[in-house]
């Protein structure tokens, strides 16, 4: 008979990952339930390093403003510790340049923190302080399948590959697992088809290396982001972060490949509409070599539409909705996830997944309206536009142009970005005097 882990009456979650949203998952999990085990396929290293199961750790990741404010709620002090290990705080609208079409944004000191660090650190002082809860414990297993009741209708835990423990019973199963996620099938096998999705093909190539970081580099600034745009679908942001270095990325859509060689790469970078990482990458001395990664899409699964859903069981994270990486929101949505789950399971597991995945919509769909309404400004990319769309592009458009000289649009443009303000926000009314006012001084 197989060896089971039961709850012996205590209210017991499992989740599946120890990414980053699955740690932050676990975090919000534990004040409701007895007991959170988090199952991790990979060796997690001890100190903070890429590893095999998350290949797009060793690329340049942006924590926004959103996502470090909820870091600190759920582990208090924790951005204060990102810092104290060599993380960078900055004022994002004075210490990095944002170019919007080919154009920098007004500068003006703001209210708004940036924290550069990279992915490996945050993963590891989350890791950290969710191995010190005492209801939490973090397992080396594979989940492999579900388990459900007689009914078939509700997930009662996992299988995994473990001889040790093949199965473990739970009140509630969080697939935090990534692109890698195998829910879907899982699903499959229960008899639910896949839920309605969405999926915007980019076609995003990125090229990450490090190097090193010396005081006075880019004119004193933090970091830059060049962000493509129709005519121009080549990329490029570097970011300082700990171990004094810099965190550079170079991408293209639709077909424009980033090469992996020094010189290709600074050919790619010359060819910026604005010098800053030409200029940066002769000067700074290389740490590693430069790693690829293709994104082909993003990709959003409409669990919130799917009539039938299993209960005691949901996705989160990147299982649930992948955004383009080059728009820096998966951490901060995943954050924001984990406060939602958090929030509805103090009211009991019953029809959570429905009521998450409903909340989580809203979440999403402001983050997706973003990275979506982003990539389909470029003809190449498929996807449908209406008259609406069109209009409002049109109205962007001089947005874009008016914030580099008007700062209070482009603070606004900003807080929208860093997913403190709702997308909305750019089109209030006051904003629409400024933006057709500023559109014509930015053209004299």
């Amino acid at each position: 008979m197989s060896e089971r882990i039961t709850s012996l009456g205590n209210r017991h979650a499992v989740v599946v990952g120890a990414s980053i949203a699955g740690l932050l998952a676990a975090r919000a999990l534990s004040e409701t339930f007895d007991r959170v085990t988090v199952l991790e396929r990979d060796d997690l290293p001890a100190q903070p390093a890429p590893r095999r199961g998350v290949p797009q750790s060793r690329h340049l990741h942006i924590l926004l403003a959103r996502g470090a404010e909820i870091l600190d709620e759920l582990f208090p002090g924790i951005t204060d510790e990102m810092v104290e290990h060599g993380a960078v705080r900055n004022d994002p609208q004075v210490d990095t340049t944002y170019y919007l079409d080919g154009r920098a944004i007004a500068a003006k000191p703001s209210d708004l923190v940036g924290v550069g660090v990279s992915r490996p650190m945050v993963e590891h002082l989350v890791r950290q302080r969710v191995e010190r809860l005492p209801n939490v414990e973090v397992h080396r297993a594979e989940a492999v399948g579900l388990l459900t009741g007689r009914d078939g209708a509700t997930v009662t835990g996992v299988r995994t590959n473990s001889t040790r423990t093949p199965e473990l019973t739970a009140d509630l199963v969080v697939d935090a697992a990534g692109r890698g996620s195998r829910a879907l099938h899982w699903l499959r096998d229960l008899g639910i088809a896949e839920p309605p999705s969405s999926r915007v093909e980019a076609d995003v190539v990125y090229v990450t290396r490090n190097y090193r970081w010396e005081p006075g580099q880019l004119d004193g600034r933090h970091g830059c982001l060049i962000v493509p745009f129709p005519g121009s679908p080549r990329g490029a942001g570097v970011v300082h972060m700990e171990d004094d270095r810099w965190g550079l990325v170079l991408f293209g859509l639709v077909g424009e490949n980033p090469p992996i060689d020094e010189d290709g790469m600074l050919a790619f970078a010359e060819s910026l509409p604005v010098p800053d990482i030409a200029k940066l990458m002769r000067e700074a001395k290389p740490l590693d070599d430069a790693v690829r990664m293709r994104y082909p899409a993003s990709v959003r699964w409409h669990f919130e539409r799917q009539r039938r859903q299993p209960e005691g069981f949901l996705v989160t994270g990147d299982a649930l909705c992948s955004f383009n990486p080059t728009y820096g929101q998966g951490m901060s949505v995943a954050a924001m996830e984990a406060l939602i789950l958090r929030d509805l399971a103090a009211g009991g597991t019953a029809a959570l997944p429905t009521r998450f995945y409903r909340a989580a919509a809203r979440v999403i769909d402001g983050a997706w309206t973003l990275a979506a309404g982003g990539d389909l400004r470029f003809p190449e990319i498929p996807g449908r536009r209406t008259a609406a769309d069109r209009l409002l592009a049109g109205y962007l458009d001089r947005y874009r142009l008016a914030a580099t000289v008007d700062p209070v649009l482009a603070r606004t443009f900003l807080r929208v970005a860093q997913m403190l303000a709702p997308a909305t926000a750019m089109v209030s009314p006051g904003h629409l005097i400024r933006v057709f006012g500023g559109a014509r001084r930015a053209r004299c």
